[in-house]
């Protein structure tokens, strides 16, 4: 009996602990990754401010091909929704486009409803380097309450995984022409 209340002690004590950890942690979380792509910064340009070519790209939006998806709007232009809902993998939300500057940045909102309600500023930035060669920048930022944001040094190392996986797809994409 003694054994089992030591445990059990042990493990609340633990679970005060990491609560008491997550009241110090940061709330904001902030991942930003760069690719290179040998493409006129137009070419680039014109193929992200689209989010149904995040399909292509995108390992969040390839979570899962069977997932239900929605529209509303004209996809590239200030105002345009991309909906989903699928598996654990993909979870549940949307996506809106809320700011574009032609041939330099696409500002987007992500709006998670599962595996929980959060959301979070995407942007994609683009500078020319030369003719045919663009740098390309994307951030995500956003914030967790208190306990979840326990989870945010997790999280950004995921997100930041996600991302140089998604921009090396893109720069496939692209430098392929395959599009």
């Amino acid at each position: 009996m003694n054994i089992l209340l030591i445990i059990l002690l042990s493990l609340a004590g633990l679970i005060a602990l990491l609560f008491l950890l997550s009241l110090l942690m940061p709330k904001k979380h902030y991942v930003k990754r760069e690719i290179i792509i040998n493409e006129p910064v137009q070419k680039v340009f014109d193929y992200v401010r689209f989010l149904k070519n995040q399909e292509a790209f995108n390992t969040n939006a390839m979570a899962d091909a069977d997932r239900k998806k929605e529209f509303r709007g004209t996809d590239g232009t200030v105002g345009y929704v991309y909906a989903w809902s699928g598996n654990k993998d993909a979870g549940e939300g949307e996506k809106e486009i809320m700011s574009i500057v032609d041939g330099k940045s696409v500002e987007m909102e992500i709006r998670f409803v599962k595996p929980m309600k959060t959301s979070a500023r995407i942007l994609m930035e683009l500078e020319p380097l030369a003719d045919d060669q663009t740098k390309l920048w994307w951030s995500n930022a956003g914030e967790l309450g208190y306990p979840i944001n326990m989870l945010i040094p997790m999280m950004q190392k995921h997100v930041a995984k996600d991302m140089d996986k998604s921009l090396t797809n893109l720069k496939n994409i692209l430098e392929a022409g395959t599009f």
